[in-house]
């Protein structure tokens, strides 16, 4: 049975999950969600997609996961591919996991929206720049972490690299240049060289060229 994914090519959660799929070898295909249309906000799509009103969504015959990090562990139970090889490996996957989603994704993905996707005289400047702030933080982070490694965790890729890189890859600004970050970016193009890799616009349904 094919594996849906309620998902939208905007949406670096929703890119974390549908990458994981691609690259575990799972059959699966993308159902869009028409987000900037208030399709999540809508009573069906709470009664009968997500009680959340998010995505991504993965729905593989009776089960049904929301979050791209439970999404991204159940593909890797699934496919046996990108969640490590012992149980060491498997709790430091967790920790980067819950590290991006905290420190990194949240705050990139709000920063990125308050700067692109609202209009421009509703962009808060001083949130903007606070955010930014934050990022920096986890950059460096990130950038220290991978300064003599090839990879978040182990020495392959694994869902610790996907959940870290889910945001990285939009061209839209949202305060990240991967020229300031030389180990980010080095990480980056090994990630993007993996076989079967694609960018977010390329992977999902959905992207900003649509609304113009």
């Amino acid at each position: 049975m094919t594996i849906q994914l309620h998902c939208f090519g905007e949406s670096g959660n929703s890119y974390k999950a549908a990458l994981a799929l691609e690259l575990s070898g799972l059959d699966w295909t993308p159902v869009k969600v028409d987000f900037f249309n208030g399709e999540t906000r809508t009573p069906e799509y709470r009664e009968t997609v997500n009680v959340m009103g998010e995505a991504p969504v993965m729905i593989d015959g009776d089960i049904r996961l929301t979050q791209s990090g439970a999404i991204q562990d159940y593909v890797s139970e699934k496919s046996g591919k990108l969640g490590g090889k012992n149980a060491d490996e498997k709790r430091e996957i967790l920790r980067w996991v819950l590290w991006d989603n905290h420190k990194l994704s949240s705050a990139a993905g709000m920063t990125r929206f308050l700067m692109n996707f609202l209009p421009e005289d509703k962009r808060p400047a001083e949130v903007i720049a606070f955010m930014q702030g934050r990022l920096k933080a986890a950059y460096a982070v990130l950038n220290d972490h991978l300064a003599n490694r090839d990879w978040v965790v182990g020495d392959g890729l694994t869902n610790a690299d996907i959940s870290c890189c889910g945001y990285l890859y939009y061209p839209e600004p949202f305060g990240f240049d991967r020229a300031d970050w030389p180990h980010i970016d080095t990480w980056l193009t090994r990630v993007s060289e993996t076989p079967g890799w694609k960018a977010p616009y390329d992977l999902m349904p959905g992207s900003p060229a649509d609304r113009a």
